[in-house]
């Protein structure tokens, strides 16, 4: 370990130092995306007890967004905008389908990797990008992922109408013939590939998707291990907490395909399923480990940005909650880390900025042309100045006319019947006080509403044909409102 942490703070100097020559070869990416990770990473503090060195050690090498939120909290939708660049609210891509080829309004948009690959970077992948099957369209190749996700017979959540993905628990399976062990194998074979003396090699963008710690959540003995079952802490929660809300949002967040926190807590799993979420992240983050001492050891790390983040955050039990397709801080934040040419390290910026934000972000760090139908800006700004003026809120949204927008304090939601929530960060990190769930609402907090208006999307599209997923009592099988 102590050679490793050496090597990021080598790393991270000359990384920084590359990137005043006006002749540096464009950067590479290594781009990691964690499916359903939310801020239980140690150096986000989101769990006291979780460990994750080598993510950790990412973020001391480069800038750690603490305020960063998804798009949409649902897999399809989130990464669908990310790497189009484009909102939910723009695109009708709101739930888990269609895949955006079969949609018109984005069946010719120009993803990320296309980008990079028409400025002639050799683009590949392997794992969970997109929801949906690789684009063929965005890669010069993408390995199928292969490898063991789980048993023939569920473990310990196997309740009648429960979706077939929800479980967790202990497995005796080799850490390496996990999928997301083969993944990151596979990643490291094509970093080590690479010859450090070929100076006139094109440029390289590696996208590695893990799974986990999605549902089912598994992991060997190793990882379960370091969180012994009773020492587990809990996260905080409140049994009142949803009495303040909007009958909407109850509905809207009520997902039929996740557990019920009262079966949780009755059958004695909500400390076992806490248990394997944090041996997951460990695993997983052992692998992210894996893929930076690959890069090292090929000799490209002095000129590749490395990029980790989250599609979005993850509930287990906050709210009374379990899963995502919430527009609560537990849903919506996730992590996201850079670090590479130009980026100081050490540096922790609380700007609320959107995964959005990546797109134009990477074409500017690698010096490529920008794109004015991108709907995100480029954090670059905020590399040098983490207190900079940051004058817009992260836009979340879960459906048509459902958005929630967070600022550095305030998070304020407002749902596509009219109804609303505001919290108050400084005071209520759990979001536990609907200040708007009181019959008089205060003078100061009615001016934070408005100003907060005024930053809504001016679109709402409708649904793109072929939605499916919404998966929600407020809604039936064609996407409508159910009055």
């Amino acid at each position: 370990m102590p050679i490793f942490k050496s090597f990021w703070v080598t790393f991270v100097l000359l990384a920084f130092a590359s990137s005043v020559s006006a002749d540096t070869p464009k950067p590479n990416v290594l781009f990691i995306g964690i499916d359903d990770l939310n801020d239980w990473v140690g150096c986000y503090g989101g769990h006291p007890q979780v460990s994750t060195p080598h993510m950790d050690r990412l973020a001391e090498g480069g800038i750690r967004f603490t305020n960063a939120h998804c798009q949409a909290p649902i897999c399809n939708p989130s990464r669908v905008s990310m790497l189009l660049g484009k909102r939910p609210s723009t695109t009708g891509i709101y739930f888990l389908s269609p895949n955006f080829r079969n949609a018109a309004s984005t069946e010719n948009a120009v993803t990320i990797f296309q980008s990079f690959r028409r400025q002639g970077y050799t683009v590949s992948t392997c794992g969970k990008i997109f929801h949906h099957a690789p684009d063929p369209l965005s890669f010069d190749y993408a390995h199928p992922a292969r490898g063991w996700r789980k048993p023939a017979k569920k473990l310990n959540y196997d309740v009648d109408g429960s979706h077939p993905s929800w479980d967790w628990g202990q497995v005796d399976i080799a850490d390496e013939k996990h999928l997301d062990a083969q993944t990151a194998q596979w990643g490291v074979e094509q970093l080590q590939s690479l010859s450090a003396s070929a100076s006139s090699a094109k440029p390289f963008f590696l996208a590695i998707g893990f799974h986990l710690p999605h549902v089912p959540i598994y992991a060997s003995k190793r990882w379960f291990d370091l969180y012994p079952i009773d020492q587990v802490q809990l996260p905080p929660t409140f049994q009142g907490d949803r009495d303040d809300l909007p009958e909407y949002a109850k509905l809207l967040t009520l997902n039929p395909v996740a557990p019920r926190h009262q079966w949780m807590v009755a059958n004695e799993q909500w400390k076992p399923a806490v248990q394997a979420y944090l041996a997951s992240i460990s695993f997983i983050d052992s692998l992210v480990g894996q893929l930076l001492e690959a890069l090292q050891a090929s000799g490209r790390h002095e000129n590749t940005i490395v990029v980790l983040w989250s599609d979005h955050g993850f509930h287990l039990g906050e709210k009374l909650r379990w899963a995502k397709r919430t527009l609560w801080e537990e849903s919506t934040r996730v992590p996201l880390i850079i670090a590479g040419p130009g980026v100081k390290p050490r540096t922790t910026c609380d700007a609320s900025v959107e995964l959005l934000d990546v797109y134009p972000t990477l074409l500017k760090m690698c010096r490529l042309p920008a794109q004015d139908d991108l709907e995100g800006r480029s954090l670059t700004p905020l590399f040098d100045n983490p207190k900079s003026p940051w004058d817009r809120p992260a836009i979340c949204t879960f459906g048509p006319s459902n958005h929630s927008l967070r600022d550095r304090r305030w998070r304020y939601t407002r749902y596509a019947d009219g109804s609303e929530e505001l919290y108050d960060h400084a005071s209520d990190p759990h979001e536990w006080n609907n200040l708007l769930g009181a019959e008089v609402i205060r003078p100061e907090h009615a001016s934070i509403v408005e100003r907060m208006k005024r930053s809504m999307p001016s679109v709402n599209a409708a649904p793109a044909p072929g939605s499916k997923g919404a998966d929600s009592p407020i809604y039936d099988g064609q996407q409508e409102l159910v009055r």
